[in-house]
């Protein structure tokens, strides 16, 4: 009896992860950002998280927090749709230093239009570069795409864009991220969350000033393969102090 009780505990157990895992999400509808929230327990952060990404960057704290330390590795690349962004999944070696702790870059990925936004400003392409380190804790760079001349970056990756839902490519010629990001940029710190369910919090946001140019057709490129708008909406700032 004690056996199939057990049984029973473990079963439950496995398919609440797996309800949790596959409960769906989107950007349009009865799934949108403003239903995140009830669409799972484990997604209730979405609505009650006081600490919520992305926000409206305006009146930052000036301070003196250095520079970033970001290190760059070639390494093989793989590009996969996978019905809420394009993401670039990439290998080992690619580091930031943020308070003397080594975080590693997981994936970066996208979302059009921006996110965040910069005094009320809301640029059509916004990039989220993932970080972790070794205890789990989370770091996104976040950095804006004004329209303009076209990305060469970009470029790479959009020849390879898969337009299929769960489908995915190894990119030919990895993306140069350290050729992506600006030469020369000041940043916006912030504590936050996921911008995506389930909204988890304590992640540190960074979010550069400098926009990089990304021509009209790649931003259209974008769009048309995700097919829909793919950013939150800017969440309440709730007392949170942001520092240039």
């Amino acid at each position: 009896m004690k056996g199939k009780m057990l049984l029973a505990a473990i079963l439950t157990t496995s398919f609440a992860v797996s309800a949790a895992e596959h409960a769906h999400w989107g950007y349009e509808g009865k799934e949108d950002p403003a239903h995140w929230g009830k669409l799972s327990p484990d997604f209730s952060l979405c609505e009650t998280g006081k600490n919520q990404s992305p926000v409206n960057i305006q009146g930052a704290l000036k301070t003196h927090h250095g520079k970033l330390e970001l290190a760059f590795q070639p390494g093989k690349q793989q590009i996969v749709n996978n019905g809420h962004t394009i993401q670039v999944n990439v290998s080992e070696g690619n580091t930031l230093l943020l308070d003397k702790d080594t975080f590693v870059l997981q994936q970066f990925h996208f979302h059009a239009p921006s996110e965040n936004e910069i005094d009320g400003k809301q640029f059509p392409l916004e990039a989220h570069f993932v970080f972790k380190d070794k205890g789990g804790a989370l770091a996104v760079l976040a950095l804006m795409f004004q329209e303009g001349k076209a990305n060469p970056q970009l470029a790479q990756a959009w020849q390879q864009m898969p337009t299929v839902v769960d489908q995915t490519a190894v990119l030919n010629k990895p993306v140069d991220i350290k050729a992506l990001l600006p030469k020369e940029f000041n940043f916006y710190r912030f504590s936050g969350s996921l911008t995506t369910p389930p909204c988890s919090e304590g992640v540190t946001w960074m979010v550069l000033d400098k926009p990089i140019s990304a021509s009209a057709e790649q931003i259209s490129q974008f769009r048309s393969v995700v097919h829909h708008p793919n950013n939150r909406p800017v969440q309440p700032l709730n007392g949170r102090v942001i520092v240039d």
